[in-house]
Parts: C-alpha cells; sequence; structure tokens
C-alpha cells in the first residue's frame, strides 16, 4: 500500500512559519472509502515517525496531527513525543467520559491539544478547557459567528487559529479579531490583484532570471556577475558546500563551484537566489512551496513517457507563484519573463500540454486525488512513485535553510 503525506504550513501574525499540519492523502489508486480515519492517522504516524522520520518531513516544526474518538481513547499519542505533535481533536470526536480521561492525560503529560472545525456548544466545554488551541474554519463560520465565539472564549486561556483562510483580506480580518495562528493558500495567492509597476530592483533581479534561462548562457559572464556581488558570491559557497550535496571537500572559489555544479545547477542557483530576495517581503514559506513544486515537476517530467525538457518543467513549477510573489497579474509576469509558449500557457490559462505536470503537483497538495491521478494518467507517470518524489522535493527546498 501506498501511504501519501502532505503538508500544510501554519503561520503566525507576522507571517513566520509556525508549524505544519500533516495530512493523510488518500492512498492513490484506492478508493476515498477504503480507509477511515483510524488507519488514516495510524498509517500517517508509522509513516512519520517509524519509516521516514519526523526531520525529513517537517524538519523542526512541531506537527498538528488529526485523532479519531477511538485514537484518542486508546491513548496512541502517548507513543509519539510531545514537543513533535500537536494532539488535533477531530470535530465529530464526542465529549464522552472516556474521552476527556484521555485528554486530561495527555494535557497533564504536558501534549497541547487542538479542537479542529471549533463550533461553540455547552457540551464541548470540559474539552475547551483542556484545549491549548481552538481552530476555527473561515469558511465554514460567519463573521459574527466568529466574533461571538471569541467573545465567549475570551476569559480562557486559549490561543486561536483560523484555519482555510484563502485571502489576505481574511487573514487581515483574522489578525485584527486576534487570531495568532493562521492556515490556509493565502500566503499562496497575490494580497492583491492590481496592476502595478514592478520596481526597478526587482527588473534588474528579473533580467539576471532571463540570462540564466537562456539556452546557452556565457559562463564567463555569469562568474563575472556571482563575483561582483557578495552576497551571491556568499550564498553561492554556502549553497555548494550544505549538506545536500555531501561533499567531502569543501568547495572555496566561484570558479570551482560552477564548475562542480554544471549548467543545469547554476541556473538553479541564480533562480534560487534571484526569487529568494524576490520573496524577502513575503512568508518564508512561499520561496519554499516554489521550491517544492519545482522540483516535483521536474521529477514527475523524469518519470513520464512524455517528450519534454525537464529544466523547462522545473521552471513551470518554479514560477507557478511568481503572481503571488510580486503581487503583480501573472499575464504582466509572464510578459517580462522569455519562457516557452507552452510554460506560459499553463501559467496564464491553466492549460496547455505543460498543465498536467502543474496539475498533477497541486491537486497532491490539496488532497484532491482524482485530480492527481488523472494528471498522471495523462502523464503517463506511476502513481506509487509521487510520495518519494513528495519527500524527494521537501528535501530539496531545504537549501533555503
Amino acid at each position: 500500500m501506498f501511504v501519501n503525506i502532505a503538508r500544510q504550513p501554519i503561520f503566525t501574525a507576522q507571517k513566520k512559519l509556525f508549524a505544519y499540519e500533516l495530512l493523510f492523502r488518500h492512498t492513490l489508486g484506492f478508493n476515498l472509502g477504503e480507509l477511515d480515519g483510524d488507519r488514516a492517522t495510524t498509517s500517517l504516524l508509522s509513516t512519520t515517525f517509524l519509516t521516514e522520520g519526523i526531520e525529513k518531513i517537517a524538519g523542526n516544526k512541531i506537527c498538528f496531527i488529526n485523532f479519531t474518538q477511538n485514537l484518542l481513547i486508546k491513548e496512541i499519542a502517548k507513543s509519539f513525543p510531545k514537543n513533535a505533535i500537536v494532539v488535533e481533536i477531530l470535530e465529530d470526536v464526542q465529549p464522552t467520559d472516556e474521552v476527556i480521561e484521555a485528554c486530561r492525560n495527555l494535557s497533564q503529560l504536558g501534549y497541547q491539544i487542538a479542537l479542529d472545525d471549533f463550533v461553540f456548544n455547552k457540551n464541548l466545554l470540559p474539552l475547551i478547557q483542556l484545549a491549548n488551541i481552538i481552530k476555527i474554519d473561515y469558511q465554514l463560520s460567519t463573521s459574527d459567528e466568529i466574533e461571538r465565539t471569541l467573545h465567549r472564549l475570551k476569559h480562557l486561556d486559549l490561543k486561536f487559529l483560523a484555519e482555510k483562510v484563502e485571502t489576505y483580506e481574511e487573514f487581515e480580518h483574522a489578525r485584527k479579531l486576534g487570531f495568532q495562528y493562521f492556515q490556509g493558500y493565502f500566503f499562496a495567492k497575490p494580497e492583491t490583484i492590481r496592476m502595478k509597476e514592478v520596481s526597478s530592483i526587482k527588473i534588474s533581479k528579473l533580467r539576471l532570471l532571463a540570462e540564466i534561462t537562456k539556452p546557452t548562457p556565457d559562463f564567463k559572464d555569469l562568474q563575472k556577475i556571482i563575483e561582483t556581488d557578495v552576497a551571491i558570491a556568499y550564498k553561492l559557497l554556502r549553497y555548494i558546500n550544505s549538506a545536500y550535496y555531501y561533499l567531502l571537500r569543501e568547495v572555496t572559489s566561484i570558479r570551482q563551484a560552477i564548475i562542480y555544479l554544471g549548467e543545469r545547477e547554476i541556473r538553479r542557483f541564480v533562480m534560487l537566489v534571484v526569487i529568494s530576495e524576490l520573496t524577502a517581503d513575503k512568508p518564508s514559506e512561499l520561496l519554499r512551496l516554489s521550491l517544492i513544486r519545482a522540483r516535483f515537476c521536474e521529477l514527475l517530467a523524469e518519470g513520464s513517457q512524455c517528450n519534454v525538457e525537464t529544466s523547462e518543467i522545473f521552471l513551470l513549477g518554479l514560477f507557478s507563484l511568481i503572481d503571488a510573489i510580486l503581487d503583480t497579474p501573472m499575464p504582466l509576469m509572464m510578459d517580462k519573463m522569455p519562457l516557452s509558449n507552452e510554460v506560459k500557457e499553463a501559467l496564464i490559462h491553466q492549460q496547455g500540454p505543460l498543465m498536467p505536470f502543474l496539475q498533477a503537483v497541486i491537486s497532491y497538495e490539496q488532497g484532491q486525488p482524482e485530480a492527481c491521478l488523472q494528471a498522471l494518467k495523462t502523464l503517463k507517470a506511476a502513481p506509487e512513485k509521487v510520495y518519494d518524489n513528495y519527500l524527494e522535493a521537501i528535501k530539496f527546498s531545504s537549501i533555503i535553510d
């Protein structure tokens, strides 16, 4: 059985990464009804802690994990480190004596408890008193309902998490109401879609991107560019000597680094640096997600039977969030980039021969197995390799740490 896990970031009010929620992605190739909540959570826990290792999937961030009523009563959470997980109690869990006792034991042991998809009900008071975090779904609750809930619970020592926050307007609304944590795809969308001029500094960075994406970049020119920019030179040496490459000897010169990396990897490095600088005032997870998508798309291309240039598919994933990075409509951004018509068609119109690569990646992120399987079928790519690709993409994204 192929166990698939995805993660969704949780941010602070300052848009800093606080935690991940680990989500069981229904096993590709199985019907959705074939796995109940107990099996989904136990499979996720087993894969995360016993097979892959929590560091590989979430780094040093704490992870929110859903627990069913049955798993709470069986005290499964005690088998896992209290500093690594937040016990997230699903909305359909009933506050029975057994459940309350299990949660009390967890709380006394130092585990954090979160109540998911919270809607106030007096019957939940025993669980509310044991909870540390209340999660409120922004798509299921009205603004008035949310404000009433916060008012009812303001006397308790609780933190509030707004989930399924899809726009920056919702993020700002929740922040002003006093929410401490935020979850959703608001960070991956432009703050305000508007026609605006991109600053000259950002234009120069985009031109550097244009240089590196030429079919035959001049390596001597690239060496000069890098050597005259202290920040880029530092980042290149840090990058080449990072744990990702496992070098036996330290690389100490720009020329050495360029020779070692070669054309494909030096292209990738410059793109990484430029995108990183363009996202300086954005959540770091936006850059990380761009890199995950880029590497994920590239791995799908390598494993598919489509006749495509893998470096072009890497660019497709990398630039899939450029509108959010620069708060500028995608068509305007694509006018400034020397990308192929096929890449532009996918990014602007969400169609064309390359769109299935992006569709497979995004549908996996968002837990849409049917759409993911359909895209993989179009690409003639093996579903059983998707999770390994996802983990490799996460590993690749760690080079920004």
